[in-house]
């Protein structure tokens, strides 16, 4: 936020932001899967949807899991680090701290991005004083590249097939959390959007990106077959900063 009256108000709202995301991943839980996406959301936020004529790429088919290290996403200037989060003493998502507000949260003990199911990712969208990881989330587009670096090496790659702004009177967990095809690799970034309501402290919607695998690119691997070079002896040299040149290198 950057109006100084909603200062001091992050930290009241967004208690009610993870506790939507809660509500989802137990109706989730319970079975929720193949779900129309299409139709569009009403209330006090528009839906951005999929405007006609944006052309997407074929889906990938799911890979092997593998853990986020890192998710960039070139068009809402998102270069950050992920960590894993869990639920918090209410039973809410537990979102990165303030202090750490460039971090992306993923629900570890949900699907990995890559694998058949969605992957979920949280941010803040701001601070008590300045704008956080998914301050431009809201201006996400369906085309848009979301990529996310894993811990086995290689770049898991998705597309942006849908942009939500759900209000949080009218919020569907069903269509927020549930994947558009059920045998696909998804992910959903997730933050608060709408209007900053100063009475009760808190954000009216959520913003909510759909993206579904597209690409993988896999770490390359060295042949069986093939020894390592050895490198050429090197002549030793007083150099005093040659611990630094070889950790610039």
């Amino acid at each position: 936020m950057t109006d100084r009256d909603r200062q001091g108000g992050g930290r009241l709202l967004t208690g009610v932001a993870w506790a939507v995301l809660l509500l989802g991943l137990w109706l989730w839980g319970r079975g929720v899967t193949d779900v129309n996406l299409s139709s569009p959301t009403t209330g006090d936020a528009a839906a951005v949807g999929r405007p006609l004529g944006v052309s997407l790429p074929s889906a990938h088919a799911p890979v092997q899991p593998a853990k986020p290290q890192r998710i960039d996403v070139p068009t809402l200037q998102v270069q950050a680090p992920v960590v894993a989060r869990g639920l918090d003493g209410s039973g809410a998502v537990d979102p990165p701290p303030y202090g750490q507000a460039g971090v992306v949260g993923w629900y570890g003990a949900g699907a990995q991005p890559g694998e058949r199911g969605t992957a979920l990712f949280v941010g803040h969208v701001d601070t008590e004083s300045r704008p956080a990881v998914f301050f431009h989330l809201s201006e996400a587009r369906p085309g848009d590249t979301v990529r996310v670096v894993r811990d086995d090496g290689s770049v898991a790659t998705f597309t942006v097939d849908d942009v939500k702004v759900m209000s949080r009177d009218r919020f569907d967990a069903r269509k927020a959390y549930g994947p558009h095809h059920p045998d696909r690799a998804e992910l959903r970034l997730i933050t608060c959007g709408g209007t900053f309501d100063k009475a009760s402290r808190t954000y009216t919607a959520n913003v909510v990106v759909s993206a579904y695998l597209s690409g993988i690119e896999k770490s390359p691997e060295k042949s069986p077959d093939t020894a390592p070079e050895k490198s050429p002896a090197k002549r030793p040299v007083n150099n005093p900063d040659k611990s630094a040149q070889e950790a610039a290198g």
